[in-house]
């Protein structure tokens, strides 16, 4: 019988491997003539909510230019809406468009379908069971 692996090793094959299965996700959808950089934005917008160019450049680690040269053309496409900010005129609150929230739920709807029928073609019943407590560990990892 093996000896149980260190935490160090674990975390090293876990962050890899979660970066392969990343990667695997989004092979699986086709995300048409987005940028990596909308995409992200589009992501954060549905997670986050709401919010001005440089919230959204300071979350993304770019410069306010850079963010600007990105959401003005999701804008332009009719993924993003614009407000002014009630607190500061000067700022526009940035908000999803409803079909931007559709291609979104479409893209996971995709992802997850993959992903499931993977569980089911390559995992046999007791493999999904340990496969769904290693989702439970997991989300406290990231609780925690």
């Amino acid at each position: 019988m093996s000896s149980p692996a260190s935490s160090p090793v674990i975390a090293a094959e876990l962050r890899v491997l979660l970066g392969r299965l990343r990667r695997k996700l989004r092979e699986e959808t086709s995300h048409g003539d987005f940028s990596w950089s909308q995409l992200s934005v589009l992501a954060r917008l549905d997670r986050d909510g709401p919010a001005t160019v440089t919230e959204l450049a300071r979350a993304e680690g770019v410069r306010s230019q850079s963010m600007g040269a990105t959401t003005s053309g999701l804008l332009a496409d009719g993924w993003l809406s614009g407000a002014a900010d009630p607190a500061d005129g000067r700022q526009t609150i940035l908000t999803l468009t409803e079909p931007a929230r559709e291609k979104i739920r479409l893209w996971r709807a995709a992802r997850e379908d993959w992903l499931s029928r993977a569980i089911d073609k390559h995992l046999a019943p007791d493999e999904q069971q340990t496969l769904g407590n290693a989702v439970e560990l997991l989300r406290r990892l990231v609780d925690s």
